[in-house]
């Protein structure tokens, strides 16, 4: 029953935002604006979009570490990889977390709770240090761009993450709301809801790993804001990178809703609503989020190359895994 909801909303809010999209463009002349893109913005766009990775891959190490799982970088690179190809097929970022759960649980028995927990607990500095982006982004365009119907969405968040964090990390937090383990048991959820509660948790006491992984990513996130910039301008927007500060932590945050299928539809519904308040046309804010679809699609081609070649030609890797 819960699988028929599932499959019933993302059916439901893909349809929506494609019925806006087809509503509010006009896909003769996007296509015109894509023919004529600039090419070089569109290459700057690509190289900004892949060299995030490996520094995404190091984060993910130091997390790791801390709990007592060592792993290279290139192998957490490729692992990240594999999970952008997972994630055109699953449901947004999540189903690419679950492959990157999956496939290091199996390279490192009996460490799934620790796993399961740096990958949570990435997602939500991750989506903290968006929020912050996002706020300081909106200080700084008050006044100079409309765009004060996003503070609702971005509030909603900030309330949901502070909840988050105090229920994961407080001791008195984990006290009070022990009767939901039984109620876990009673969903016969228990196990799973115990790793991830227990995975995340058990980083409150790594506070200076926290704030070096939240340091670099305000950098990462702050390179994947320019390469949405890179995208506007090889379509012909022409706005100051200030806008991008605020929409692209919203658009990452978008991207979470677990009721799509790779953000499709809704990722380009929010281009051409967000861009359209500040006066974009709708036809150029559709294409600048297709273009940053298809950065999606290349950083999965890596990903769709290992799955091949390890599944294929049964080249999995099969080197002792590390330790200390």
């Amino acid at each position: 029953m819960r699988r028929s909801l599932r499959v019933v909303l993302t059916l439901a809010v893909s349809a929506a935002a494609v019925a806006y999209i087809v509503y509010k463009v006009d896909i003769g002349k996007t296509l015109s604006i894509l023919r004529d893109a600039s090419v070089p913005w569109v290459i700057a766009s690509i190289v900004l979009t892949y060299i995030t990775v490996p520094p995404m891959a190091w984060r993910w190490q130091q997390l790791l570490a801390v709990r007592g799982i060592r792993e290279r970088v290139p192998w957490l690179t490729r692992t990240y990889f594999v999970s952008y190809a997972w994630g055109q097929i699953l449901p947004t970022s999540v189903g690419g977390d679950a492959s990157r759960i999956f496939e290091t649980s199996r390279r490192h028995p009996g460490q799934l709770t620790p796993i399961t927990g740096s990958v949570l607990v990435e997602r939500a500095l991750g989506g903290a240090v968006t929020l912050l982006l996002a706020g300081v982004g909106f200080l700084f365009a008050i006044g100079r761009y409309p765009i004060g119907a996003y503070l609702w969405p971005e509030a909603i968040f900030v309330v949901l993450t502070i909840a988050a964090g105090i229920v994961f990390f407080s001791h008195t937090a984990r006290r009070r709301l022990s009767f939901l383990m039984l109620l876990a048991r009673r969903l016969r959820i228990e196990k799973p809801a115990r790793a991830v509660y227990d995975g995340v948790h058990g980083y409150r006491d790594h506070a200076g790993t926290l704030l070096l992984v939240a340091a670099a990513t305000l950098v990462l996130q702050l390179s994947r804001v320019i390469a949405i910039y890179a995208s506007a301008k090889a379509v012909g927007i022409e706005l100051g990178l200030l806008p991008y500060v605020v929409l692209g932590p919203l658009l990452f945050l978008v991207m979470l809703v677990p009721f799509t299928v790779n953000g499709i539809g809704v990722r380009e519904a929010f281009f051409v609503s967000f861009l359209g308040n500040l006066g974009v046309n709708a036809d150029a804010a559709f294409a600048c989020g297709f273009l940053f679809f298809v950065m999606t699609v290349l950083l999965a081609l890596p990903g769709l190359g290992v799955i091949l070649w390890e599944n294929i030609f049964d080249r999995r890797t099969s080197v002792p895994t590390p330790s200390g």
